[in-house]
């Protein structure tokens, strides 16, 4: 089957799965080709989210037995590899932007957002409580301030977030984005 065959409801089949969506982006980061052995590294490295030098025998022969008996040839057949199983190589055909949306983003660089909107937050709520209960330095009359100021950090993390998370994104002023 050719990739441009494929409909939007094949390529959510395809991409349903993370172990080829690692598969794919691995091959992007290395240029369209690699062997099956550095690929089973690193997708074992991201699913145990550990260093792939860390990776133990038992990861690794779990996600080789996957990628070469299941994920692999589906892919494939799908027309979004060309895959030799004999000489383990593995090569990603070309058109591959019509799948990059199905796959996952910024693997190795994932930060802890939930973790920074947690404090702020959190620190929204005490400000709030402070203020309410008129308690120190949070009165009524400082209590709208603060709550601008916790509206503006919320602002800026989106913001950063939202940037990091679209390496390839235009910005005006001539600002680059990663």
């Amino acid at each position: 089957m050719s990739e441009t065959e494929l409909t939007q409801a094949e390529l959510f089949d395809v991409f349903s799965n993370a172990r080829r969506r690692r598969a794919v982006q691995y091959l992007k980061r290395q240029g369209g080709s690699c062997d099956l052995a550095p690929l089973v590294q690193q997708v074992a490295a991201w699913e145990n989210d550990t260093d792939p030098d860390d990776v133990t025998r038992t990861q690794r022969r779990r996600v080789y037995i996957s990628l070469y008996q299941t994920h692999l040839p589906m892919l494939e057949d799908h027309g979004i590899v060309d895959w030799d199983p004999d000489g383990h190589k593995i090569e990603l055909l070309p058109s591959e932007d019509r799948f990059e949306p199905y796959l996952d983003r910024q693997l190795e660089n994932d930060r802890a957002w939930h973790r920074l909107y947690a404090a702020v937050t959190t620190i929204g709520v005490v400000a709030f409580g402070l203020s309410w209960l008129a308690v120190g330095p949070l009165t009524t009359g400082l209590a709208p301030m603060v709550a601008l100021a916790i509206c503006f950090i919320v602002l800026v993390l989106s913001v950063i977030q939202h940037v990091s998370r679209r390496p390839n994104m235009d910005l005006p002023f001539g600002l680059a984005s990663r």
